[in-house]
């Protein structure tokens, strides 16, 4: 049995016939550059998160740094950021020109610990920009309230989040502004890159507008200093179609969850968690385990491929190395990058395979 740790070929076949005739729409059109197809997205996208305003661009990282700039943040400013996340979330900010201040996470969740956020916030401080990790969102009442005392922006990285639910609200719409990204291996994603920047401020949301388009409201007349990060009219035309069966489609990964959560519960590894105001999508299903390496070459070795999500956290990236952080600072992020594997994780999954990635686990977990 072959197991890949993705696979989109059966999603891609299901909505062939209704994407093909909507890529012929835009061929006919000659409009693939925020067509209508992206105004349609766009709302309905926003709708979806009961948000009131979407703007598509053509990334998720770009979607974090215009909302950074969106809020004038940039040189001589902080922000913070956990250091378990992929390191786009600390790109962001230093394109920005502003300076990633990194905390560490929880050993349970892996996502940004609060109660280590506000020894890290000086005068330079902004914002605060929590990742839902794997799709599990963030303690977000704490992290507002922190943000509310001392002033400061919230901005969401819910990259990985999209349908993630906290309490019964949409991830992305718990904050000033928020960042989607919709790679294809996301939850909703596209057949390329593309991503959103979500936000209820009007304000905010007509910054972003120009920014993403060269700073221009009308062509040739730009008004500010903007970027080319528009959303293309055929990875919106793919995105309205899968969105219709995100909801769907996540509520199948999180019977694949339980269903992991039961075969494993005796393990001797730790499981996610799902706290009770939480509903996550379950982008990753990833546990922690000594020994990772050679489980995950065990494991690819009976056909389960396996990921890791992320294998250096961000204090001790190269690219990073100017920030002077070492090794030590964040022991739980230090932990986690070293233990956890992601399993395989996507809607058309069986129980059979299921069954099968535990059975091999355990065999693995008792020599066998």
């Amino acid at each position: 049995m072959k197991i890949p740790l993705v696979d989109l070929t059966p999603s891609t076949k299901k909505y062939k016939k209704e994407i093909t005739k909507k890529f012929k729409k835009i061929l006919d059109a000659n409009n693939f550059i925020l067509g209508k197809e992206v105004e349609e997205f766009e709302k309905s996208f926003a709708n979806y998160l009961d948000a009131q305003y979407c703007i598509g661009v053509a990334t998720g990282t770009d979607a974090l740094l215009l909302s950074i700039k969106a809020l004038e943040i940039g040189e001589g400013d902080e922000v913070i950021v956990p250091s378990m996340t992929f390191i786009a979330t600390a790109l962001a900010v230093i394109h920005a020109g502003a300076t990633p201040v990194l905390v560490d996470v929880t050993a349970d969740t892996h996502l940004i610990d609060p109660t280590k956020v506000e020894a890290k916030i000086t005068k330079k401080t902004k914002a605060i920009i929590p990742v839902h990790l794997y799709g599990h969102p963030c303690d977000m009442d704490t992290i507002n309230k922190i943000a509310k005392k001392h002033k400061l922006f919230v901005i969401e990285d819910a990259c990985q989040a999209h349908g993630s639910l906290y309490n019964k609200k949409c991830a992305g719409t718990l904050s000033d502004v928020a960042g989607f990204s919709f790679y294809p291996g996301k939850n909703l994603g596209a057949f390329g890159d593309a991503g959103a920047v979500v936000t209820s401020n009007k304000k905010i949301a007509d910054k972003v507008f120009l920014l993403r388009n060269y700073g221009a409201k009308e062509k040739y007349v730009h008004y500010s200093i903007g970027y080319n990060s528009r959303m293309d009219s055929v990875q919106a035309a793919v995105l309205s179609v899968k969105l219709k069966g995100l909801d769907r489609l996540n509520k199948k990964r999180r019977a694949h969850a339980r269903l992991y959560a039961k075969l494993m519960k005796d393990f001797p590894i730790e499981l996610p968690i799902e706290s009770e105001n939480i509903q996550t999508n379950y982008h990753l299903y990833a546990i922690q385990v000594k020994k990772r390496d050679a489980l995950m070459e065990y494991l690819k070795n009976n056909g389960v491929y396996c990921g890791i999500h992320y294998p250096l956290p961000l204090h001790l990236q190269p690219a990073l190395a100017y920030l002077k952080y070492k090794k030590g600072d964040f022991p739980n992020a230090e932990k986690i990058a070293s233990q956890t594997l992601s399993l395989p994780m996507y809607p058309e999954m069986t129980n059979l395979q299921i069954e099968y990635i535990a059975k091999k686990i355990n065999n693995f977990l008792l020599g066998k």
